[in-house]
């Protein structure tokens, strides 16, 4: 008997390296808007509380700048139009992908990105290895809140007790932690292994076929 059924991913940091393309829509929005530009690492210190985070983190004086909003809007239109130029699958994410729907696992993604554009992004990444998506959307918290978890799990008709949390940053663990999951935190993402551990974390993924050790 499996230990665990399901397994419930991040997508962002975890299955998709999304961050050039973030990174690009967000200096274009500082550009057009006469704001000093970040690096790319500074961007990825700032993902993984959603968007408008990203930008209050990216704009000198965050949302009390009096360009905030208009800074916020040129963001989602550019990354609305643009995000999937860079966009791609981590190595060796497909074949785990593969494997475990193999061996009959039901896999989720649930993230902070918007509801839409996870719905338009996995489908074009995953194809049909992921059975459910769930992004951020009206009348639901964003994750660190169990939420999008719990509605993960229920659209599968799975429970809590047989599942498994991915995911790559601080904000993840604290997912895992609320929802009452284990977590896998994988090392080839956002954050490094010190912020993870600091977080709690103590299963470590530097490769994807790490994972099925944790299964």
């Amino acid at each position: 008997m499996k230990r665990y059924d399901t397994i419930v991913f991040d997508m962002d940091g975890t299955l998709l390296d999304t961050l050039e393309d973030l990174a690009d829509a967000v200096n274009f929005a500082l550009r057009e808007t006469g704001m000093d530009e970040r690096t790319l690492e500074e961007i990825r210190r700032f993902v993984g509380n959603g968007v408008r985070t990203l930008m209050e983190r990216a704009v000198a004086g965050g949302a009390e700048h009096p360009l905030f909003e208009r800074a916020f809007a040129l963001f989602r239109e550019r990354y609305a139009d643009h995000s999937a130029d860079k966009t791609k699958p981590y190595e060796g994410i497909l074949p785990l992908l593969r494997e475990l729907k193999e061996r009959g696992y039901a896999l989720a993604v649930v993230s902070n990105k918007v509801d839409a554009a996870v719905k338009e992004l996995v489908p074009r990444y995953f194809g049909s290895l992921l059975d459910a998506a769930v992004g951020e959307r009206e009348g639901m918290p964003r994750k660190p809140a169990p939420d999008g978890v719990f509605a993960a799990l229920e659209e599968l008709g799975k429970g809590a007790e047989t599942a498994l949390f991915v995911g790559d940053s601080e904000v993840d663990a604290q997912t895992a932690k609320n929802a009452g999951l284990p977590l896998v935190a994988v090392l080839w993402g956002f954050r490094d292994e010190a912020c993870l551990r600091a977080e709690g974390a103590t299963r470590f993924a530097r490769h994807p076929r790490d994972i099925l050790a944790f299964l």
